[in-house]
C-alpha cells in the first residue's frame, strides 16, 4: 500500500494534523490528529509501497515495544488510515 497523493503531515499549534492538498482532495472535509508515534510512522513511509510489516520495523526500531503489540497496534492504524482514506492499496 502507499500513502495517497495530495496528502501531508503539517504541524499545526503543536499538533500533527494530516491536510488535504490538490485538486483530487478537493472534497475531504476532515482533519485527522496523529500523536507522536502515527506521526513517525507516517513520515516513515512517505514516497514508497509499504506493508504493515514495514511499519512495526519502524515501531520495533524506535520504540521499546514488543513485536506482538506493535502489530496490533499497527493493524489498528492502518485500518483508521484506509477509514480516513489517506492511504490505498
Amino acid at each position: 500500500m502507499k500513502t495517497k497523493k495530495g496528502f501531508r503531515l503539517r504541524n499545526i499549534c503543536g499538533e500533527n494534523v494530516i491536510v488535504a492538498e490538490g485538486v483530487e482532495n478537493i472534497d475531504f472535509s476532515r482533519i485527522i490528529s496523529m500523536n507522536e508515534t502515527s506521526a513517525f510512522l507516517w513520515n516513515g513511509i512517505q514516497g514508497k509501497d509499504f506493508t504493515e510489516d514495514d511499519l512495526v520495523t519502524l515501531l520495533l526500531s524506535e520504540y521499546e515495544v514488543d513485536e506482538a503489540t506493535a502489530k496490533a497496534d499497527v493493524a489498528g492504524l492502518v485500518a483508521k488510515w484506509k477509514e480516513a482514506g489517506i492511504v490505498e492499496s
